[in-house]
């Protein structure tokens, strides 16, 4: 009787099938490639680059989608012609190919539910793109379930086969490239005499908002520092310093608010490091107030075209929009288009999603939410309290800004699906070591119970 469980049986299968396909494939590109090399010299070398990444993928499945973390942060705009898309989302699809097909098997029940649930709300959101047929809106639903089903394939992919750990340093350590340049940028502002928020411009334009969400995100981080990171507590404080530091300088309100949400969450599903929870809290106490004297500034000023005063607006003119279609929206990205005389962006997720999508659109949205939220509270905290935390913080920051947005949109999900991963990764590796037979020789466990009497 063999000692291998049949379903392993059947996923060692599938994986050597799919990657006889891959090779086959590849051999069939290496034969276009050298028809094109001479016609199409342009098109030969994305084939060639195609047929290389195909090689990696059969000989590591998790490799491509570890080599593309860093790039699934760039929001350089590369889209054109009604496609609004960035670096991110292309990089994030050339990874989801490979992890999707190669994805270690089976699912564990958590990366389960959260894909049920992108696939509901997919299934709610395609009746506006039918009712409102423009391209943005057709392009915004396939981004939308990229945004979340394909990042939890990637993270999925990196943990599971063993790679979570750099992983995980790899994003924030992108992040912290980013928190130097914003702080640097912010320091010669200052020099300077200029106090205005810092809008990074190396190297390519970035918004506040982007850079103070991002750079708060990589702070809940390594705050939540997981030992299998493999993360010091030197560099969690000099990290850590730093990503606060830029959160500050780009004066972004809805960054910090989601950072101290995501800490009380980590301080409270701690259970020790009771004195460095203490501690992290006092830290965050001021940017509270912080955020509350710049907000009550706005309000004392009067000036109606402030962010405060200007977002009250919005919300009206939102209403506006979601009352031609209550139940099944006007269409995504409908403020791409001319059809209505406001040209805003709805500056609260449920908003945007229920002017978008409609009734129907915010109740499959809000249970994806708690979908995901549940799954990553009942995961084991070693694993589970990071992908919490991450997600408190962007639902938190959505309450006052777009949520289906490249990087944002995309980062949570990816954590959540590296800690499933993850902790997939590790219990797979105790059955295994629970399977693995005992050395020749070893004494049985029984006879180790034998008194000396029984034994003579």
């Amino acid at each position: 009787m063999s000692i291998i469980p049949e379903r392993l049986l059947r996923t060692g299968t599938t994986d050597l099938l799919t990657r006889i396909g891959l090779v086959l494939a590849g051999v069939a590109l290496i034969a276009v490639v050298g028809r094109l090399a001479v016609t199409t010299p342009d098109a030969a070398i994305i084939l060639a680059v195609a047929v290389l990444a195909m090689g990696v993928t059969a000989v590591q499945p998790g490799l491509i989608p570890l080599a593309v973390l860093p790039l699934l942060l760039v929001v350089l705009r590369v889209g054109g012609g009604g496609v609004d898309l960035s670096l991110s989302d292309f990089a994030l699809a050339a990874a989801a190919v490979p992890a999707l097909l190669l994805a270690r098997r089976p699912f564990s029940a958590g990366l389960r539910a959260v894909l049920w649930a992108s696939a509901v709300y997919q299934f709610a959101t395609l009746i506006t793109v039918v009712n409102n047929p423009y391209t943005a809106n057709a392009v915004e639903w396939a981004h939308a379930w990229m945004l979340v089903s394909g990042s939890l394939l990637v993270g999925w992919a990196v943990g599971a086969n063993g790679h979570a750990r750099t992983g995980l340093r790899l994003l924030i350590g992108t992040i912290a490239v980013l928190a130097t340049i914003t702080v640097v940028e912010g320091l010669i502002h200052i020099a300077h005499g200029d106090l205005s928020p810092v809008y990074p411009s190396f190297p390519y334009g970035m918004h506040k908002n982007f850079a103070g969400t991002v750079c708060a995100m990589g702070a809940v981080m390594v705050y939540a520092r997981p030992a299998w990171a493999g993360i010091n507590r030197r560099w969690s404080f000099v990290l850590m310093g730093m990503m606060l530091t830029a959160v500050l300088l780009t004066q972004s309100r809805q960054a910090v608010i989601g950072l101290v949400a995501a800490v009380f969450v980590l301080v409270l599903r701690s259970r020790t490091d009771r004195r460095r929870s203490k501690l992290v809290l006092l830290l965050v106490a001021p940017l509270v107030l912080f955020v509350t004297n710049l907000v009550q500034d706005q309000v004392q000023s009067g000036n109606q075209f402030n962010s405060v005063f200007q977002r009250l607006t919005w919300f009206q003119d939102s209403m506006t929009v979601w009352s031609s279609d209550p139940w099944f929206g006007v269409g995504l990205r409908w403020w791409y288009t001319d059809r209505f005389p406001f040209q805003f962006q709805p500056p609260n997720a449920e908003i945007e999603v229920l002017t978008s999508a409609g009734a129907v659109g915010l109740a499959a949205f809000v249970l994806l939410m708690v979908v995901a939220l549940r799954v990553a509270w009942r995961m084991d905290p070693a694993y589970g309290s990071l992908a919490v935390a991450v997600l408190v913080s962007r639902i938190v920051q959505g309450q006052f800004d777009l949520f289906w947005s490249a990087v944002q949109g995309s980062l949570p999900f990816l954590v959540l699906g590296l800690c499933l991963g993850a902790k997939w990764c590790s219990e797979q590796r105790e059955s295994s070591e629970a399977r693995a037979p005992e050395p020749a020789g070893a004494p049985h466990p029984a006879g180790l119970l034998q008194t000396p009497g029984a034994a003579r």
